[in-house]
Formats: structure tokens, sequence, C-alpha cells
């Protein structure tokens, strides 16, 4: 397979605002803003979202993530058929549905995720749908509801290396992210994909174990990004990388086998995913 290159486009400030204002017509919410991404004005521009389900409220508090942490809100019976309107309005062909965490809930919110799998389909039945999820404690009735559903990709992100997990996401585990991804590897066919940050105190060779680790449990397709710290109140950037070592991780990534990795400065969890793997 041909290393992955981006098919970068000219912002469109008409897409771009279309984009916006359908958001605000249904009153949905994407990562892309919550998350504060830098890449935010590009993806509207190209008619692109990721969009985050069971609200803005995450019920864990990850050290480098700009997400409010709290008690999960209730959860919204109209949000599957509004999203469904929504990317029907949009005319999408690829889309992206993430969560927060809802430890709250008695299937971690996996069930919420079907009914607007489910629902996307039904008003637009040739889109192709990547789910990016949280870990779901590993709780196996919500693996397998999850797998059930009617997606094209399954997502869920490392985020770092081994020694730095706990401190930079107290609430999760290393192993269990492993765990997660290897269950939808090893009870589906589909593409399964992982992201990893870098700047946060890992070493070279901690994130090539780290890589290493995810092939190992069936991860075919990585992004690699730079870490910047959301607020002064969050984990510190120990180091900024060059775009050069960007490139040699993704052409090492290669090497070690994986079918698709996108890895640069600004590049996030769903960095084109429309194109990664094609």
């Amino acid at each position: 397979m041909q290393p992955f290159k981006p098919k970068v486009k000219a912002l469109h400030p008409i897409l771009a605002k279309k984009m916006q204002t359908t958001l605000y017509k249904y009153h949905l919410t994407t990562v892309c803003e919550a998350a504060s991404c830098p890449n935010r004005a590009e993806c509207y521009a190209r008619e692109s979202a990721t969009f985050m389900i069971l609200g803005d409220i995450c019920t864990r508090a990850c050290t480098f993530c700009n997400i409010t942490t709290g008690h999960g809100m209730d959860v919204d019976g109209s949000e599957a058929y509004r999203l469904a309107e929504a990317i029907a309005d949009l005319e999408l062909k690829y889309v992206v549905i993430t969560s927060v965490d809802r430890d709250d809930l008695k299937d971690y919110g996996a069930g919420h995720f079907a009914e607007c799998v489910a629902a996307i389909k039904a008003k637009s039945p040739h889109i192709k749908i990547e789910l990016l999820t949280p870990d779901f404690r590993f709780h196996i009735p919500s693996l397998d509801t999850i797998i059930a559903s009617d997606v094209y990709k399954l997502a869920h992100n490392q985020e770092t290396v081994r020694r730095l997990s706990k401190s930079v996401r107290p609430q999760s585990d290393y192993d269990r992210s492993l765990r997660v991804l290897e269950y939808y590897a090893k009870h589906t066919r589909l593409r399964i994909k992982s992201s990893l940050m870098v700047g946060l105190g890992e070493s070279e060779k901690e994130l090539r174990e780290t890589m290493q680790d995810l092939l190992d449990v069936g991860v075919s397709e990585l992004t690699i990004g730079q870490y910047l710290q959301p607020t002064p109140k969050h984990h510190a950037v120990e180091k900024y990388y060059l775009p050069e070592f960007f490139e040699m991780m993704k052409k090492e990534a290669y090497k070690m086998g994986f079918r698709a990795v996108a890895s640069g400065v600004l590049v996030r969890s769903s960095y084109f995913a429309e194109e990664l793997g094609k």
C-alpha cells in the first residue's frame, strides 16, 4: 500500500459556515470544538467533522483533555434523530462518531452509539461510519453492542506510552485499552485504528514499544500527533517535535507493519479519517 498522503483542499468559507450553521440548527456537539482541535476550520471546509454524542461533560478527568469533567448529562433520546438529519443535510459520505466517557451509565453509552448508527444508516444508507469509542471499562456486552452495529471502522485511542498512562489518563488503563482494541480486532473483520500523542515526556524507545503493542493486538491504522497543552492547568508539553520526527515515525510505522499511518504536528485521531486506509 502507498503511504497515506492527505488530499488537502483549499479552505472554503461557505462550506465551513454551512457546517457550523447545521451543527447549531440541530444542537449537535463536535469534538472539534469541545477539544479545541487545531484542524477544525480545515475539516469544516472539507465538510468533515467528528460528532460527539452523549453530551459534552466527561465522567473522567484526563490531564491532556479540554473537555469538561463532571456528572454525565441525561441521555437525549432525540440525539440520534438530530444527528441523522444533520448528516443527511450535509450530504456527508464519511462520518466519525465519538463520545465522552460515560461511566455513570449501565452500558457506558454503547446502546446510544448503536442507536445513532442505526438512525444515520436509515437516513443515509451508503454512508461510511467510523466509531471512536471509549473503553467501556472492557464491559463485554457493551463491546458486543458496538461490534453488532453497522459500521465501517472501529477506533479507540491508546493516547500515550505505558509509563505515562496513569498520570495522563488516571481513570483509564493502558492494558485495558489494549484489550478493547484486541477484542475489536478478534471479533470483527473491520479495520482497527488507534492514536498516540507525543510531547508528554515519552522516549522514542517507549513510543516504538507502544506502537508494537498496538500492532500485536491487531491495530492496523495509526495516527501520531504533537500534544498541545489546552490550558495552563493541563499536562505540560515536555517536548515539541520537529516535522522531520513525524515523517521518520510514519516511515518506521509502515516498516513495522501498520497498514495506514498519519503522522504530523497537527495530526489528531480523526485527521483525514475519510482518506486514511483507502
